[in-house]
């Protein structure tokens, strides 16, 4: 069966996302910064690994103790928030920190994993972004750090297109949507189970045309 890496495994979407991939077989590497905490992880009995991508370092340990394993689709979900910050309460340290995991992270993550990628039959990068990234439709103002990263994380994904199309990597980024999760809170209309499903739905359809678009998790295609 195919192989699918997941970060930010222990819980949301992540959690979901290696549900279910597990019930259709895969075999799941599932990422988290602290696997001993990762108790609703432990019951879905798939290989977990400790990973916190805002430390390259532990990105560069994972890739060195997997190197020779073939990944079908490495899936880079992990991403926090930051406080929703308007104009005038930026805050330096916690921006750089917001940028580091949802935008960098997912950029070292495929510098690290491209050769275990490349050994695989599908040869798939996916990230998980936010319509809130899209500069034509989102930037109505507010949570600057959170959307920032997001925008890098979409010029990331097209430029891995471009990169990595030679070697036969295609690549996609995918909006969840505002889904009932820690993150989106309990007001959110749409269910994780709902938005899991579309995002691997996403990910199988993925071929050389649509590799470095903007998606959104039902297939449609968003502006940048």
């Amino acid at each position: 069966m195919p192989t699918v890496l997941i970060t930010g495994a222990n819980r949301g979407i992540g959690l979901e996302l290696t549900r279910q991939y597990a019930q259709a077989g895969w075999d799941i590497i599932a990422c988290c910064r602290k696997p001993r905490e990762a108790t609703a992880l432990a019951k879905l009995k798939v290989e977990v690994r400790p990973l916190d991508v805002a430390k390259p370092a532990s990105i560069a340990k994972l890739a060195a103790a997997l190197k020779g394993r073939a990944i079908d689709v490495l899936l880079n979900n992990a991403g926090i928030l930051g406080r929703r910050s308007g104009f005038g309460k930026a805050e330096g340290k916690e921006f750089l920190g917001v940028m580091q995991v949802n935008a960098l992270g997912p950029l070292l993550m495929a510098q690290s994993f491209w050769p275990h990628v490349k050994r695989s039959k599908m040869k798939k990068i996916a990230a998980i972004t936010s319509g809130m990234g899209s500069i034509a439709s989102g930037a109505n103002g507010g949570s600057y750090a959170y959307r920032s990263s997001k925008a890098a994380l979409n010029m990331v994904m097209k430029n891995l297109a471009n990169d990595l199309g030679q070697k036969g990597i295609l690549t996609a980024a995918i909006n969840p949507g505002w889904v009932r999760t820690d993150m989106g809170g309990r007001s959110a209309p749409l269910a994780v189970g709902d938005s899991a499903a579309g995002i691997i739905g996403v990910i199988a359809g993925l071929d050389a045309k649509s590799s470095g678009c903007f998606f959104n998790y039902n297939g449609q295609i968003l502006p940048w």
